[in-house]
């Protein structure tokens, strides 16, 4: 079935189907999606696997973000890691098969990034994966998995660092994989002239001129072990005696982060909130306390210090630069410099470029 929203001129343009599921996958391709539509040689489809199916966790990313609506959309989350992923790789084969890409363009680490790639794969479709060789070394967490796959079955690997590169080095994948920076800078230019218009956040919660730290707690491997989510309960419930707290809650440990914090007027706990509020909460905080990886970078695009409530990160140059320790690192502060490999906010359109390139368009 052909998409009825495309032109007959944009049919023979290279047909990039682009997977996403997930809010920092949203913000990812939002940039590379106006990117796409400043190209001559390409266009693109997005699929949304309905990973992040809260309305909140995603309709309004993609209205706030100028992203185009999917030309399918599944609700696909929930369950078990490995019955998520099967039921999104059914789903994707089938859309795959009826839209017949070009190329298939997949996101960081999440169980929709997987999917992707891996009916794509099978189908012999090219695989572009932007947020390549990200390494924390933890077998343990799915995010490890799903992007250590992704990158051995992608043929183009957009990395956002030398490290990046390095890793895929020692895994023996030297071709296709390029350093472009990474795409998130893009976004937060895009997202910090927004926010200034169109976020009244701050003085909602009445904290203008108020310090305050802001905190996001969801990742599965903190969430999903009650006694180290009791541990960073208890390390954020420590650095609300010295500031306040604003907690946007997930859904997922909502339930315990409000009985927990009942009785602390500290800890401010919120609905979950859109991308540019979010940002004009970074502009406006003093420190940062997360496990997200992408609020780590976010948060030193703001210039703000970080704790990464996580024994690990795969940014790694946010710890050697001195902006962002780890929850249970008691080392000296680092000096504080700049990260050179993150790039200027062009990193776009270098992808575009790679893209048109290595497909001769």
């Amino acid at each position: 079935m052909t998409n009825p929203d495309v032109s007959n001129n944009d049919l023979n343009r290279f047909h990039i189907l682009t997977v996403v599921g997930a809010r920092p996958q949203f913000i990812k391709a939002a940039p590379i999606n106006r990117a796409i539509q400043q190209s001559l040689t390409l266009r693109e489809s997005i699929i949304h696997t309905g990973q992040h199916y809260d309305a909140g966790m995603s309709d309004v990313f993609f209205d706030e973000l100028e992203i185009p609506k999917p030309v399918r959309r599944f609700d696909l989350g929930g369950g078990g890691h490995g019955r998520m992923t099967g039921r999104m790789l059914e789903a994707l084969e089938d859309c795959m098969e009826e839209l017949k890409p070009d190329a298939v363009l997949v996101y960081g680490d999440t169980n929709s990034t997987i999917a992707g790639a891996l009916a794509a794969a099978k189908l012999h479709i090219p695989v572009l994966h932007v947020e390549a060789g990200l390494r924390s070394f933890n077998r343990k967490m799915p995010e490890e998995i799903n992007r250590v796959m992704a990158d051995h079955l992608s043929k183009l690997l957009f990395c956002p660092t030398r490290t990046a590169v390095l890793n895929l080095k020692n895994e023996g994948i030297e071709t296709g994989a390029h350093l472009v920076g990474d795409v998130m800078a893009d976004a937060t230019l895009f997202a910090k002239s927004k926010s200034k218009a169109l976020s009244k956040i701050v003085s909602k919660l009445g904290i203008e001129n108020q310090p305050f730290a802001l905190c996001t707690i969801h990742r599965a491997e903190n969430s999903d072990d009650a006694s180290r989510l009791d541990a960073i309960i208890d390390f954020v419930a420590e650095k609300a005696k010295q500031i306040q707290i604003v907690l946007p809650a997930h859904p997922r440990v909502i339930g315990r982060l409000k009985s927990y914090f009942k009785d602390n007027s500290a800890i401010r706990l919120i609905d979950p909130v859109g991308y540019f509020d979010m940002h004009a909460l970074l502009a406006a905080c003093e420190f940062v306390l997360t496990d997200s990886g992408g609020l780590q970078k976010e948060a030193y695009f703001h210039r703000k210090p970080c704790i990464t409530l996580r024994d690990e990160t795969e940014w790694v140059e946010t710890i050697q630069a001195g902006w962002n320790r780890l929850w249970n690192d008691s080392s000296p502060a680092r000096a504080i410099s700049q990260i050179d490999d993150y790039g200027v906010g062009d990193s776009s359109g270098k992808i575009i470029s790679i893209i048109e390139n290595e497909f001769g368009l």
